[in-house]
């Protein structure tokens, strides 16, 4: 199956090299004496993420417990390595912390066997304060389980401005198209960027693909940076009605053979040799001055101010025949229906669902709030560093992908990656539409094994 929310998972779990620490858990019914003042309540919040964000929402419930001083929170980071095993047995016990953080393709069993606390009755006057992208994300059978708190936003073009302004190449507007050669300006851009070793870039004659000293663009078989958005851009759906539609719905393939023939047939792209075993080989180009334009979003923002030894800018991901539509992704902290002091539970959710409770998680630059009166913080953070964070947040103007969640997708995760792997590495037997529909085939069959 494609990675699925690698994007805020990569990130805030640690993968990009941040290790989480578990900094001790308390179950669900932990409370304690204050001094000579009567009970005192403490609420587990419990996380998945690096120390800078853990920090953050630290410092945001400094403020709720000078506002409820009765009421204190504690943050348990738990590494995403074992973070479900460990959610999965707490709340099959009856126990776990009073809120916890959850992605779109864990909530859904949780929602249903009744483990979260309905927030669409509980804080019904505060979710139009939220993302509508991640409400949307977060809304099963009609009723929200759980407080947004951090959205990826849209994709976007990390570019190397000396290697665009030296190929004379505009980013800002461009276009591509799957039928109609005559409405692509993003594959001749890309042309213009990517450079054999012998200096000749990838439109001129005798360009060797197969001996690259400069790429043009990451394409790749990574689902939430690259092939989602195009699937979406192209008016595709990748999943619906808890099956796999990549290859039955046309527009779908479309944009996954138009991918993979960036990476094989135009070499625009690195090989797939490079990036199939490896996520972040791209990336490592960029930074190292080696790839012209960066398909990406926020989560590698902070990494790319930190580490690019050049000057680089942020354009808008291509326009396809359907507009900007990426795949975007987002967290929620849901309220554990089995706490057993709900009213202190129900006012830290209602404190993270507001403007002053995420202010500190946006002006740590880490992640983009969720709660949209905060976003300023981390536009503000971000220009204070010389850069304009906005295009981010406005990638999702257009719309963004539909993709409802498969049941048991886990089961045939390995299989499906291994299947589009071999397809972007040009190893298929007949067409790239002939390999696509048996990728699907075999993972829709092993959904209900």
């Amino acid at each position: 199956m494609r990675q699925q929310s690698r994007t805020l998972a990569r990130v805030l779990a640690g993968v990009a090299g941040l290790a989480a620490l578990a900094v001790g858990v308390s179950g669900c019914s932990s409370s304690s004496s204050a001094d000579g003042s009567g009970e005192k309540t403490t609420v587990s919040f419990r996380i998945w993420s690096d120390d800078a964000v853990a920090a953050a929402y630290e410092k945001s419930f400094d403020s709720f417990t000078k506002a409820n001083p009765d009421i204190t929170v504690k943050v348990n980071q738990i590494p995403w390595a074992n973070y479900w095993d460990k959610l999965r047995t707490d709340l099959s016990s009856g126990g776990g912390d009073d809120i916890f953080w959850t992605n779109a393709y864990n909530f859904a069993p949780y929602a249903d066997n009744a483990k979260l606390v309905n927030v669409s009755s509980t804080l019904k006057n505060e979710v139009v304060a939220w993302e509508p992208s991640a409400v949307k994300q977060y809304t099963r059978k009609g009723s929200l389980w759980g407080v947004p708190q951090l959205i990826d936003g849209g994709k976007v073009l990390y570019f190397n401005k000396d290697l665009v302004e030296k190929a004379g190449v505009d980013l800002d507007d461009l276009t591509w198209d799957p039928e109609h050669s005559n409405n692509d300006t993003f594959l001749p851009a890309l042309k213009k960027l990517t450079i054999d070793s012998a200096g000749r870039t990838a439109d001129q004659a005798g360009f060797d693909g197969s001996n690259l000293a400069q790429y043009g663009f990451n394409a790749s078989n990574d689902f939430d940076a690259i092939v989602g958005n195009f699937v979406g851009s192209n008016g595709g759906l990748y999943q619906s009605g808890g099956k796999y539609t990549f290859a039955s719905n046309a527009k779908a393939e479309q944009a996954i053979e138009y991918v993979v023939n960036l990476v094989d047939k135009y070499h625009v792209a690195p090989s797939a040799a490079d990036t199939n075993g490896n996520g972040d080989f791209a990336r490592d180009q960029f930074l190292q001055g080696k790839l012209a334009v960066f398909e990406s979003g926020s989560y590698n923002l902070a990494l790319i101010q930190k580490s690019a030894k050049f000057g680089w800018g942020i354009a808008p991901i291509p326009a396809g025949p359907a507009g900007r539509i990426p795949v975007t992704n987002s967290i929620i902290a849901a309220g554990n229906a089995a706490s057993t002091h709900a009213d202190a539970t129900q006012k830290v959710l209602r404190w993270i669902g507001s403007e002053k409770g995420s202010l500190a998680l946006g002006a740590s630059g880490s992640l983009i709030p969720a709660v949209t009166a905060a976003q300023g913080s981390y536009f503000d953070y971000w220009k204070k560093q010389g850069v304009d964070a906005k295009p981010i947040v406005d990638g999702v103007a257009d719309g963004t992908l539909k993709n409802d969640i498969i049941p048991n997708a886990t089961a045939t995760s390995a299989d499906l990656t291994s299947a589009l792997n071999e397809i972007f590495a040009g190893r298929t037997t007949g067409s790239i539409a002939a390999a696509l529909k048996a990728a699907q085939t075999a993972a829709n069959a092993g959904l209900t094994e």
